[in-house]
C-alpha cells in the first residue's frame, strides 16, 4: 500500500485517509472507501497543490461524451495509424452500445468492469480482450489531449486466454486436402504451402510483384507494413508461370465478373477439408505447416523468419512444429551417439592405479 494511505476502522466508518507533505506543509484529507479510489485522489490531490505552489490553476478538461471521444479517436488515430483500424471501429461499436452518451468522466473503473462482465457472457476472453486494448487506447489518447485527466481503465485487468491453438497438417493430410480441393482453390493452397504467406497477401497478389527473372514474389503489401522477397520454388515458379490468366489481369488470383481480387475462399477451403476428412484445420495452419517444413528442411530460424514477414524470431518459433517423424530421428541420433563411445570403450583396457602402500612384501 502507498505509505501516504492510511486505512482506519472506526466509529465513523471505514476508509482510507491521505497524509503527506508537500513544500514542508502536512495535508491530509479522507480518501474514499476503496483502495483504487485513495489513489487517485492522492495523485489528484498532489496535482492540485503542486500547481497552487506553482501559481497556476488546474484547468479541468472540458465535458466531452464518450461516443464523441471514440468518433474522434476513430478518424484521428486509428484510421490515420492503424492498418487494423476496422477491427478498433467493430470494438468501439460495441463500446459506444454500452457507455453511451455517459460523459468521460463518467466512465469509472467500477463501469469498467461491467462492461467486461457483460460481455464476457456473450463472446469469448479474447474478443473482450481486444475491445478492452481498444477502449484502454481510446481513452489514453482522451488524457493526450487533455479531455480527462486520468485513464479509469489503465489498471483494468484483461482476461486470461488459453494458449494459442497451434495445428500444422501432415504429409498426408497436405495430400487428401489438395486433392479434395476445387481447381480454382488448388493453386491458392499450393502457393501457401510453398511459401508461408497470409491468405490475404495471396489473395490480393499482382502480377506485377511476381518476379520471373528473379524468381522472387515481390509483396509490396503485408501485414507489418514492410515489404518482402518471398522466393518461390519449382512448383510455385511453374504453377504462376502457367497461370491462364495471367495475361490482362492485374491480380493472379482475380475475379473477371468484379475486375477485382478473389474476397475469401473461406467456402471453398471448408468444403475441401469436410471431403478431405480434416477437423479443426483454419487456412492460417498452412502457414504454419510451411514453416515447420522449411525448418525441417534445414533452414535456420532467422532465414524462415524473413520469408514469414516476422518481427521477431520468437515470433516464428511458434509456427515450429517437431513431427513425430523428426521426433523419432532425433532420438535415434542420440542412440547413435551413445552407441559409438560404447563400442571404443570395449576395446579399451582399462587399468586402474595402486596404492603402493598397499602392495605385498
Amino acid at each position: 500500500m502507498e505509505k501516504n494511505i492510511k486505512r482506519r476502522d472506526g466509529s465513523m466508518g471505514r476508509g482510507y485517509y491521505l497524509d503527506f507533505t508537500r513544500k514542508g506543509k502536512r495535508i491530509r484529507a479522507f480518501g474514499g472507501f476503496d483502495l483504487r479510489a485513495a489513489k487517485d485522489e492522492l495523485d489528484r490531490l498532489r496535482l492540485e497543490k503542486k500547481a497552487e505552489i506553482e501559481g497556476r490553476a488546474i484547468r479541468p478538461p472540458e465535458p466531452v461524451t464518450f461516443e464523441a471521444q471514440a468518433d474522434r479517436f476513430l478518424e484521428l488515430y486509428s484510421k490515420m495509424n492503424k492498418r487494423s483500424w476496422k477491427s478498433d471501429e467493430l470494438s468501439l461499436r460495441h463500446l459506444k452500445e454500452f457507455f453511451g452518451e455517459r460523459l468521460l468522466s463518467e466512465v469509472t473503473a467500477e463501469a469498467v468492469e461491467e462492461y467486461k462482465a457483460k460481455r464476457r457472457a456473450e463472446v469469448s476472453p479474447a474478443t473482450v480482450n481486444r475491445e478492452l486494448a481498444c477502449l484502454k487506447t481510446c481513452l489514453n489518447k482522451a488524457v493526450e489531449w487533455g479531455k480527462l485527466e486520468k485513464s479509469p481503465a489503465a489498471k483494468v485487468k484483461k482476461f486470461r486466454e488459453p494458449n494459442s491453438r497451434e495445428r500444422f497438417l501432415t504429409i498426408d493430410e497436405t495430400n487428401r486436402l489438395l486433392g479434395q480441393a476445387a481447381d480454382t482453390l488448388r493453386p491458392v493452397l499450393i502457393v501457401a504451402l510453398s511459401t508461408g504467406m497470409r491468405k490475404g497477401e495471396i489473395l490480393k497478389l499482382r502480377w506485377t510483384e511476381v518476379d520471373f527473372v528473379k524468381g522472387y514474389i515481390r509483396l509490396q503489401d503485408s501485414k507489418s507494413g514492410k515489404g518482402r522477397a518471398v522466393p518461390m520454388n519449382a512448383l510455385v515458379f511453374d504453377l504462376l508461370h502457367e497461370f491462364p490468366t495471367r495475361r490482362g489481369f492485374e491480380f493472379v488470383f482475380e475475379n473477371p465478373e468484379t475486375k477485382t481480387h478473389v474476397q475469401d475462399v473461406k467456402t471453398g477451403f471448408r468444403a475441401a477439408c469436410r471431403r478431405a476428412g480434416l477437423q479443426g484445420v483454419r487456412f492460417h495452419d498452412l502457414r504454419h505447416t510451411a514453416a515447420s517444413r522449411m525448418i525441417e528442411a534445414g533452414a535456420d530460424l532467422v532465414t524462415v523468419s524473413k520469408i514469414l514477414g516476422h518481427a521477431s524470431i520468437q515470433m516464428t518459433m511458434r509456427y515450429c512444429h517437431p513431427t513425430p517423424e523428426r521426433e523419432r530421428a532425433a532420438v535415434q541420433k542420440l542412440g547413435e551417439f551413445l552407441g559409438q563411445p560404447r563400442q571404443k570403450l570395449d576395446k579399451v583396457e582399462i587399468r586402474l592405479p595402486v596404492n603402493p602402500s598397499l602392495r605385498s612384501n
